[in-house]
């Protein structure tokens, strides 16, 4: 492996390292804070461990390292792991579900911060993108499982999270569904609303009866909106 290679590859692990480290250091606030389940942070450690795997198998440049925008990116998923954790940590954190809606807040405005970074410092890449998207998925699929976990709603509420994995798991029966998508306002409505409904849920003050409600809209608007881009790739499939 060239030397150039050897310094990238090394710069990434030692990124990828440092995150964790950051990781440890929030598990150990809320620990001490909040009387964080064990539980809770060792199931964060291995969300992390299997993100930064994933992250050190796909980098596609061995030749440098993460740079700024993946770092923020990186950062959110520590933020993210956390979350994840949390769901080995009930029904101990049941009474804490402001801090994991805060946390969910901080992880959300983190997302607008990476693309930042990527335009002010011009290292946007397809990586950056990609990372980004699945971080997003897997954030809302995370929510769904903790509103579950609250008693907010049942488990249909994870369809919402869901969806998008199903949609993906489909294109190997019918790679049509591979096909680039236009750009659509509807889409960022709808995921703005998905995303704003899983936050408001989580909050102490709302109620299962209103959380219902609100991500019963949002499951309906998720589905109609695939709905729509699923007829216009067979559409698109039918005309090429």
């Amino acid at each position: 492996m060239p030397a150039q290679a050897r310094c990238g590859r090394a710069a990434a692990w030692l990124e990828l390292a440092a995150g964790a480290v950051v990781l440890v250091f929030v598990l150990a606030a809320l620990h001490g804070a909040l009387a964080w389940p064990l539980a809770a942070a060792g199931l964060a450690l291995a969300v992390y461990a299997a993100m930064a795997g994933l992250v050190w198998r796909y980098w596609p440049d061995a030749t440098r390292g993460l740079g700024p925008a993946n770092h923020v990116t990186l950062l959110r998923g520590s933020l993210v792991a956390v979350l994840a954790g949390a769901l080995a940590g009930f029904p101990a954190l049941v009474g804490h579900a402001g801090w994991l809606a805060a946390l969910a807040l901080a992880a959300l405005a983190l997302d607008g911060v990476d693309g930042w970074a990527a335009r002010r410092w011009r290292c946007a890449s397809d990586f950056g993108a990609r990372f980004d998207m699945e971080l997003d998925a897997f954030l809302i699929l995370v929510l769904c499982c903790l509103l579950l976990a609250l008693g907010k709603a049942g488990a249909w509420v994870l369809a919402i999270g869901a969806m998008r994995y199903v949609f993906v798991a489909a294109m190997a029966a019918w790679p049509w569904l591979e096909a680039p998508l236009p750009e659509r306002w509807r889409r960022k409505a709808v995921c703005v609303w998905q995303v704003a409904s899983l936050l408001l849920c989580l909050l102490p003050q709302v109620g299962a009866a209103l959380a219902g409600g609100l991500l019963g809209l949002a499951l309906v608007l998720l589905g109609w909106s695939f709905a729509v881009d699923v007829r216009w790739l067979y559409r698109h499939r039918l005309r090429s």
